[in-house]
This record gives C-alpha cells, sequence and structure tokens, in this order.
C-alpha cells in the first residue's frame, strides 16, 4: 500500500507519525502512553488493566459508558483499547467521512474520563471474567510464567487474579495522573492525510487537555533474563499432551541485520508445513503446529521454540529440533534455502499492509516501544542483503551466552522433564 510517514511533535509535547494513504477510505487512530503494568507495584498489578477498561466510558461531556459507546459507534466505528506490561493503548477506526468526529470523541475519552464508582465495580467484574477467560489458555500461562522465572516483568493469570482485590478507584485515579501526560503519549494516525487534513489533526490534539509535566516519556526498564537452573514443570493433569516453551537469549539487543538473518532462519525452521523442524515432523506425524519466534527487551534478544505435542512424540521431536539447529550451527544450510526463506518473507512483507490498520500497527511496534520509524520501503532491500554467512553467525550468537530455560505444562512425572531439559542442554 503506497504512503509517506511525517513525524510531528506537538507543542504539548506529545510526538506521532502521521501516515498518508491517498484516497484511503477509513481513518485509523493509535495513541499508546507508557503506563503499563510495570509501574505499579505487584500488589497493585491490575491497575492499569482495570484503568483501561474505565477510560472508553463515562467522560465529561457523556458521563454513562453505554452512552458513549453508542455514540461513537453509531457509524460504523470501532474503538478499543489493551494493556500490557509496559504501555497502555488506545485504538479506533472509523469511515473516512467521519474522521474528525472519531478522533475528538477518542481524545476526550482518553484526557477526560470520570472513573465512576459504578464503572469501577462493573469493569473490575469485566476484568476479573477476562483473566478468568485467559487462565484456560496453556501456551499463554506458560508463557507468562516462564517470562517471571527469567526475571522479566510478569505475572500468570491466576497470580493477577489472586491480587484484583488490593486495587481501589484511588489507585486508579492516582495510575492515571501519573501516567497521562502529553510528553508520555505517542500516537499513529494513517487514512487519506492531506496537507489541510494534518493541520486539523494537529489543532485537535493541540487543544486536548492532556496536561504538559515538562518531564521526559517515562523510561522502559532494563530486564536482565537469568538462566533457568532446572525446567519449569506446570503440572496440569488435565492435559493429555505437553505444552513446551524453549528460550534461548543473547545478552544484548541484536541489530536490525542481525535481527533479519534469524527472521530468515525462523521461517526456514518452523513457518510452513515444508521447513526444516515443522515440515520434518509433520512429515512423520509427530506435531500438528509449532511455533518460534522473536523477541527483544532493552538489553537482550530472545528466540522461542513451542508447541503441544504427545508424551510418545516428543523426544523425537527434539531430536529433529537439535539435529536442524546444529546443522545450521555448521553451516549445513543450502542456498536454496535461503532464496525459499528470501521469497517467502518477501510475500509476508508484501501482504502485511492490505489495509490502512495493518500499516498502522506495523510502524506502531518499533515506534511506540522506542520512537524509531523502521523504513517500510527498505524492507525488500534488507531482505535480500540476508546471506548464509549472516544466518549462521546470528543464530551461533543466540546460543552463544549459555543463556536459556524450558518449560512443561500438563501432567508429565518430573523425570521425565528432567530427561527433556537434559536432551536440549547439548545445543548449549
Amino acid at each position: 500500500m503506497k504512503h509517506t510517514v511525517e513525524e510531528i511533535e506537538l507543542s504539548s509535547g506529545a510526538k506521532g507519525l502521521l501516515i498518508h494513504v491517498p484516497n484511503a477510505p477509513v481513518m485509523t487512530f493509535n495513541f499508546s502512553l507508557r503506563a503499563g503494568e510495570y509501574l505499579v507495584d505487584r500488589p497493585k498489578w491490575e491497575t492499569p488493566h482495570i484503568m483501561e477498561h474505565l477510560l472508553l466510558g463515562a467522560n465529561k461531556r457523556i458521563p454513562k459508558a453505554r452512552t458513549f459507546q453508542a455514540e461513537f459507534e453509531k457509524n460504523g466505528a470501532y474503538c478499543n483499547a489493551s494493556t500490557g506490561v509496559y504501555d497502555v493503548t488506545y485504538d479506533a477506526e472509523c469511515a473516512d467521512f467521519e474522521w474528525n468526529r472519531i478522533l475528538d470523541w477518542l481524545m476526550v475519552a482518553i484526557t477526560e474520563p470520570l472513573f465512576l464508582e459504578e464503572e469501577f465495580t462493573a469493569e473490575f467484574g469485566n476484568v476479573r471474567e477476562e483473566l478468568t477467560a485467559r487462565s484456560n489458555n496453556h501456551f499463554r500461562h506458560l508463557n507468562l510464567a516462564l517470562r517471571e522465572s527469567y526475571g522479566f516483568y510478569g505475572l500468570t493469570d491466576h497470580e493477577r487474579l489472586s491480587l484484583m482485590d488490593n486495587v481501589k478507584l484511588d489507585d486508579i485515579k492516582a495510575h492515571y495522573n501519573d501516567t497521562h501526560f502529553a510528553e508520555n503519549m505517542r500516537f499513529i494516525i494513517a487514512g487519506n492525510l492531506t496537507p489541510a487534513r494534518k493541520k486539523q489533526i494537529a489543532a485537535i490534539l493541540n487543544g486536548s487537555p492532556l496536561p504538559r509535566r515538562n518531564a521526559a516519556r517515562n523510561p522502559l526498564p532494563i530486564e536482565i533474563p537469568e538462566k533457568l537452573q532446572k525446567p519449569l514443570h506446570i503440572v496440569n493433569n488435565t492435559v493429555d499432551n505437553y505444552y513446551f516453551y524453549m528460550d534461548t537469549f543473547a545478552s544484548r539487543r541484536m541489530n536490525e541485520a542481525e535481527l533479519d538473518a534469524v527472521s530468515l532462519l525462523n521461517s526456514m525452521l518452523t513457518e510452513t508445513l515444508y521447513s526444516r523442524i515443522l515440515g520434518t515432523a509433520r512429515e512423520r506425524g509427530l506435531v500438528y503446529s509449532m511455533s518460534s519466534g522473536i523477541g527483544y527487551s532493552v538489553k537482550s534478544t530472545n528466540w522461542w521454540f513451542g508447541a503441544q505435542v504427545r508424551p510418545d512424540n516428543v523426544h523425537e521431536l527434539f531430536d529433529i529440533m537439535i539435529t536442524q539447529l546444529q546443522n545450521v550451527f555448521e553451516g549445513k544450510i543450502d542456498k536454496k534455502d535461503i532464496e525459499a526463506a528470501k521469497q517467502y518473507r518477501l510475500g509476508r512483507y508484501q501482504r502485511g499492509a492490505q489495509t490502512v490498520g495493518s500499516l498502522a500497527d506495523w510502524y506502531s511496534g518499533k515506534y511506540f516501544f522506542e520512537d524509531i520509524i523502521d523504513d517500510f520501503y527498505a524492507i525488500p532491500g534488507r531482505i535480500e542483503a540476508v546471506n548464509k554467512d549472516k544466518v549462521i553467525a546470528a543464530a551461533k550468537d543466540l546460543f552463544r551466552d549459555d543463556l536459556w530455560g524450558f518449560g512443561v505444562l500438563g501432567y508429565p512425572n518430573k523425570s521425565d522433564v528432567k530427561n527433556l531439559h537434559q536432551q536440549l542442554s547439548v545445543l548449549w
């Protein structure tokens, strides 16, 4: 999707991207504030999440959540919000003809909430229901438990549920006042942004009552992962198969060229039904699906692998993983595999920007995390620049520091978990 990107800084101190997509029929709005769970004490962990639920509710213009939602959505517009460890994000999308009305209402919601007692009670119950539903997701439960074990900010949904009663309405108000200031806000607005519209958008945003604090944006936490000396074993006797994750870390933030190389290798190993690990395992009838991916924090880079697999297949699956990763370390990669992975990633890149919303989401990853404006049009060249030597070097770096962990959820016995952990340990 053809587009141009411009960064603007408002007189209030907020910053954001305006993405012009000529003749786009919709507008999308993404606002992010560094207001996540890492900023509160553990007993008050759910404070940002409950606050986020309340923000798209009663406000100074419409003092009832359902009435506000009816007004906001009457022409088919969409709005939502989400809370993560680092940020709270508010999103909206609407038809082009009502963009200014929707932007105005979204700013009212973010900047003029009422935090009514009755709505706090209702959303407290809704958050409890949400967490209870999420707690049934075994992959999510295992992932959060591992994250906490590595020393990152994170709690499982079961832990979050146990702490919810510590959060009071005054905590919500205090967290809002501490985090919702102009310099702490980033935004991405995408659509048919003519020069006249850009001026209107700046005027609407500058006119919002979000206070200026003459302070910097809240900084990201410095999280240093710790090696797990033994596997994490979550016993669940209602699960017949094993859910597992394996993580390996480089104790530094990899650069873009290195991340491109690992992303290409990731495609070669697990992302297709003909990939080296998943494809081989599928041919042998060992696993239905398997995933892997790359993540990073301020001071580390993470490569993870995960799947659910029957107990009688898990050791053979691990043998395939180990063999294929060792082949990479030893340089046993065919040129045709590299080229095939490049074509696959190029196709995914082109598919990834089919809509205004998907384009805005693509830019939001790095911009909201660290104010980096990634160059969308440079991606094909970056993919092409990856070669065999770069793939091998990046893979080795992710295993060089002997910084890793392994977790299993299910009903295996302790000796089996220990044996699986020992089986994987040869990779480091």
